[in-house]
């Protein structure tokens, strides 16, 4: 990755946590004149579809406006045909698409990681299972020296400290995958929580989008949050690792990423639906998720056109931006099967 393109990343970053990306960006150097796309969801594809825009822009001239407000505020605004395109980390249901007259599909795969901020612990040296972080989200794990934090992790100094749990605030498609793998490991959870993009939380301070939660736990001792990966990445943010579905255990990485998402057959699919969550192998990250665009069937032709026409420029030139930012590239197959989804539920290719 160029040295212009990290920068513009990360000052884009730290500015989305000092406003908890409740506002819209442009594409860089959008002229006054030029066309704009508009959009609005999920906060985990905003690192990269910032890159993307302002790439697109560049060999284009087309801007890009895009509110990242969460997933569930996306979607709500797609439904309402507020905005032409809505980005969510929560696939819907053929059900639901049916009934909202709309279609998705995904655009990259994400790795949805905990992190925390601890005295004298480094990056990746805390070890979390499934059952052990649903109950510290469930309050039944109040301090950081608790012997089933310990029993994982025999070799870390605990502190005596209490534990602050920071969570979404906003309706988030990372939420949702965050409490469907709760949901998987723990029946407790479970029963008492479920699974949503909104979700009762039992203990625990929200903030807002990604950048929020990050900046959250960045201010508060003691805190642990979860975020999508890029965003532990550009904030330097002391992430823990995971003992995976195969009890082993597994940093989050592109790699093990990847090692989750080839489970995903989105051939055998409808809709693209589909929940990377837990997945079975001995590299894979167990808070894996697709993240999805959503489009209207009735939203007027040309509009939706522009809208495709991005979508095909991000999947087959914009791979090289996500992978630099720790995404997982959609592979030529499941690339292909989204055009011709394209072409059989929108009646149009690029």
């Amino acid at each position: 990755m160029t040295s212009a393109i990290r920068t513009t990343s990360r000052s884009a970053l730290k500015a989305a946590a000092r406003c908890a990306l409740g506002v819209a960006f442009a594409a860089a150097a959008v002229a006054a004149h030029s066309e704009t796309l508009t959009g609005a969801g999920g906060t985990a594809i905003y690192p990269v579809l910032q890159q993307w825009a302002a790439a697109y822009q560049k060999e284009k001239g087309i801007g890009m406006n895009y509110q990242a407000i969460g997933s569930g505020g996306g979607i709500k605004q797609i439904q309402s045909k507020v905005v032409p395109f809505a980005n969510s980390d929560k696939p819907l249901t053929p059900e639901d698409l049916k009934k909202s007259g709309l279609v998705q599909f995904p655009a990259v795969i994400i790795g949805i990681t905990p992190v925390v901020h601890l005295p004298n612990v480094k990056p990746g040296e805390l070890v979390f299972d499934g059952k052990v972080l649903a109950d510290i989200y469930l309050g039944v794990i109040k301090s950081w020296n608790d012997p089933r934090i310990h029993a994982l992790n025999p070799n870390v100094k605990l502190p005596d400290m209490a534990i602050t749990v920071v969570h979404r605030s906003d309706g988030s498609g990372t939420t949702f995958n965050f409490t469907n793998y709760l949901s998987k490991v723990s029946p407790e959870w479970k029963q008492k929580v479920g699974s949503d993009v909104s979700v009762s939380w039992p203990v625990g301070v929200g903030g807002k989008g990604n950048a929020g939660v990050a900046q959250y736990v960045q201010q508060v001792n003691g805190a642990i949050g979860y975020v999508e990966y890029a965003y532990v990445m550009e904030a330097k943010m002391d992430y823990a690792r995971m003992k995976n579905r195969d009890g082993k255990i597994v940093s989050p990485s592109l790699q093990t990423f990847q090692a989750a998402a080839a489970n995903a057959d989105f051939g055998k699919t409808h809709d693209f639906y589909l929940i990377l969550t837990d997945q079975p192998g001995a590299q894979s990250w167990p808070i894996t998720a697709a993240t999805y665009i959503l489009m209207r069937k009735d939203t007027p032709e040309a509009q939706n056109k522009k809208v495709i026409e991005f979508c095909d420029w991000f999947l087959e030139k914009g791979q090289s931006y996500a992978a630099k930012l720790d995404y997982v590239p959609l592979p030529n197959p499941t690339v292909s099967l989204i055009k011709t989804y394209w072409k059989n539920e929108l009646g149009m290719q690029p």
